[in-house]
């Protein structure tokens, strides 16, 4: 079973402006001036350089995403060339808090930017509501984070040709005996010296040209990967690599070095000078779109790299899942609170060195995973390949090295103590994992009881075998089949309590006859009579007394309707038990050889698969995993693209549930107008034994037992049908209910077209 993947949906513009936006970020403003103080007009010679070195990294990205479109980028790299070991979980790992980091380190600067304007604006609420933007964005859809960047890249890109072109042209902008004010482009005495400081430039600045890597990162979810991977690259890289040269140009060619050496304000000093009015104003708003491009970005790629992890089974598997829109919520919802957390902690200056070390990390093992890959697949296919190979890519590892060595210590101290910290924590884990789950067990009760409340005498023998398969399946379980005695109208609870005792031998001697024809075998089992005023009440009771009940196993009430559904005993119980509850509405149960789980994705589906797979291990059964598709496939994906992708997320799922798939079990995604419709045509075309489903997000509702797919499958089923119910409070469904909802109107709304209601079976 191939692995769920994310949807290729984003274009051609919006790969370049994920690549270029997301780059020009706060440094170009901040760093101006910090390398003018180092190495004079040269700067300019520094970002040319640094921006011509950078090509050869880019080009080995090119060849590895078009070779390998995945999500992870360098981590995707990893796995394929050294597998799945210590480097490709460090890779992985160092990548994606990098690029976290990096999210909070702009969401701050939006904060200080828009406080320029609004003085009072208080810095960690606004940097924590810019990241939570943006992970509503990622939930909402890749698209969505492509259009923001669209619009937000496009005003950026439009204020920068306004500041070049106007200091071009413009009499008051660049001249170049101000450029050359110190009759000289180099600063330094000798060669060796300015040379030196140039290398060390371009170290400082490096950060602001590996913006890139976004595009390999995302490169899952890129529409034609072989035509907008490569572009998306070299163009990004290309008109960044314009606008820094064209903008320190103009800067050091408007105001004299000597004025601009070490100023955080370089740009806004050049500005006022050819555009006087509103150029300040403009290029403080355009640090403020800088910071949001390069929050979007980061996020991006933080997110995706955390769902590969999650998916490689480095990171734990929950942060692989995706949701309805193909996008990885999980690990949206995990990055969004570390950058929230990282902004409002204050220590966003002490991990931009980590953010700093860790990209230089990650670009130079790409460069070594290329060069493995040429030697480990010869013949792979290669959509682009690398000119001049291997010199290009000795270059571009020659470039990794350079900057570094002269990049900052303490960035390359902190770096190496993470990577230090993650390879630490990849051999502790699983130790500490097994003391915690160990710790865990000894604490839980020595003995789980199965409860079965029934009346009928055939229900309890069904009830019985059914309790018997789950007993079996868990460690210290043992039975209890309990009758409650309601007292009529003339009696009292006292009178009924002592009517109890006197019956109780004759009634347990009966139910023992029955239990004894369920062929109960190595499971403890005893019986019980409860006198309450209610059925409920006396489950209920039973339940409360004591904490170790795993499951309460019922029969069907039978024919129900809106009106009584609210006061029958199961309905109350199933709403007030504490426990997991199970529904078996038999129709002759006995040898089950064919058992049909339908998924629909809910909370109650996992419980549901394991009941299902707990019976089939004792019954020597087969299981069939349904999942029912009642919305035509999303414009641009075809029909088979959407089976695939179910079938993976059904295998998914079950894995969840059962830490396997089991060759017991096959998956089937089928296609109906409604659920119960595709549930009942699949009884049709393969003869079931029983029918294992869990509730649905209805079963809090009073006018339903387990919601209406359920309760229709179960009425109309030609075969056994067992209803279960993980427990959980009412609340918590009833939200996810709304939710549910909320999302199912949302998608009406964006449809042309009327469908029926998924959650209404045919002829309601």
């Amino acid at each position: 079973m191939g692995k769920r993947k994310l949807k290729r949906q984003l274009g051609l513009l919006q790969v370049i402006m994920l690549g270029t936006a997301g780059t020009i970020s706060t440094e170009i403003f901040v760093l101006t001036g910090h390398a003018v103080g180092m190495v004079g007009p040269a700067a300019v010679l520094a970002v040319l350089i640094g921006g011509l070195l950078t090509y050869s990294i880019a080009i080995n990205y090119c060849e590895l995403a078009t070779s390998f479109p995945e999500s992870g980028g360098t981590m995707a790299y990893t796995r394929h060339a050294f597998g799945t070991g210590m480097l490709h979980y460090l890779v992985g790992s160092i990548d994606c808090l990098s690029s976290a980091f990096y999210a909070s380190l702009s969401a701050v600067g939006f904060a200080y930017s828009l406080a320029i304007f609004i003085p009072s604006l208080p810095i960690v609420p606004t940097a924590i509501a810019a990241i939570g933007v943006f992970v509503v964005l990622n939930l909402l859809g890749v698209t969505k984070v492509g259009n923001a960047q669209i619009v937000l890249g496009g005003f950026l890109l439009l204020a920068f040709a306004i500041y070049i072109v106007a200091g071009l042209t413009r009499s008051t902008g660049f001249r170049w005996e101000v450029f050359t004010s110190g009759g000289t482009i180099f600063i330094h005495e000798g060669f060796r010296a300015n040379f030196s400081r140039i290398l060390a430039t371009i170290a400082l600045i490096y950060n602001a040209y590996v913006g890139f890597e976004v595009i390999a990162d995302d490169a899952e979810e890129i529409s034609r990967p072989t035509h907008n991977i490569p572009r998306g690259i070299l163009l990004s890289l290309t008109f960044c690599t314009i606008i820094y040269v064209t903008v320190m140009l103009v800067t050091l060619g408007t105001v004299p070095w000597q004025e601009l050496a070490n100023s955080n304000t370089a740009l806004t000093d050049a500005v006022q000078r050819f555009i006087p009015v509103w150029g300040v104003p403009m290029m403080a708003v355009t640090g403020i779109i800088a910071t949001l491009t390069s929050v979007n970005s980061a996020m991006l790629s933080a997110t995706r790299e955390a769902f590969t992890l999650g998916r490689d089974g480095v990171w734990p598997k929950v942060f692989s899942r995706l949701s309805g829109r193909r996008t990885p919520y999980a690990a949206i919802i995990l990055i969004g609170a570390v950058s929230a957390l990282v902004a409002a902690t204050g220590l966003v200056d002490f991990l931009s060195y980590i953010s700093a070390s860790g990209y230089l990390f990650v670009l130079f093992v790409a460069t070594i995973a290329m060069l493995r890959l040429r030697k480990k697949y010869p013949d792979l296919p290669r959509p682009v390949k690398v000119p001049f190979y291997p010199l290009t890519t000795y270059l571009a590892a020659g470039t990794g090295l350079l900057i570094i060595a002269f990049t900052e210590k303490r960035a390359l101290l902190f770096g190496a103590g993470v990577l230090a910290f993650f390879a630490i924590a990849r051999y502790v884990g699983p130790s500490i994992n097994r003391w915690i789950g160990a710790h865990l067990k000894a604490q839980e009760p020595e003995e789980a009881r199965i409860l079965i409340a029934a009346a009928s005498p055939a229900t309890i023998k069904s009830l019985t075998h059914l309790a018997a398969i789950i007993a079996q399946a868990t460690e210290d379980s043992y039975i209890c089949v309990m009758s409650v005695i309601v007292p009529g109208p003339d009696f009292s609870l006292e009178s009924a309590k002592w009517l109890v005792r006197r019956i109780k031998p004759q009634k347990m001697s009966l139910m023992s006859q029955i239990v004894e024809k369920a062929s109960v075998e190595n499971v403890p089992l005893y019986t019980k009579l409860r006198a309450a005023p209610t059925i409920a009440d006396g489950i209920l009771e039973e339940i409360e007394s004591r904490s170790n009940v795993r499951w309460l196993l019922t029969g069907w009430p039978g024919p129900m309707n809106a009106d009584t559904m609210a006061e029958n005993p199961v309905k109350i119980v199933l709403q007030k038990a504490h426990t997991n509850v199970a529904v078996l509405l038999d129709r002759g149960l006995h040898k089950v050889q064919h058992i049909l789980v339908p998924v629909g994705g809910g909370a109650h589906s996992r419980i549901a698969l394991r009941l299902a797979y707990e019976i089939a291990e004792a019954e020597e059964a087969h299981i069939t995993a349904l999942r029912v598709l009642t919305e035509e496939p999303e414009a641009g994906e075809t029909e088979a693209d959407e089976i695939e992708d179910k079938t993976a997320w059904l295998g998914e799922m079950i894995e969840d549930a059962l830490e396997k798939i089991p060759e017991c079990l096959s998956l089937r995604v089928a296609r109906a107008t409604t659920v119960p419709e595709g549930i009942l045509t699949e009884t049709a075309q393969q003869p079931y034994d029983l029918i294992v489903i869990g509730a649905s997000e209805e079963w809090m509702l009073r006018t339903r037992l387990f919601g209406s797919v359920d309760d229709w499958v179960a009425e109309h089923a030609p075969c056994s049908v067992v209803l279960c119910r993980r427990y959980e409070p009412v609340s918590r469904a009833w939200l996810r209910y709304q939710m549910k909802m909320m999302e199912h109107e949302y998608r009406q709304n964006q449809q042309s077209s009327v469908e029926p209601n998924l959650y209404d079976p045919p002829g309601s």
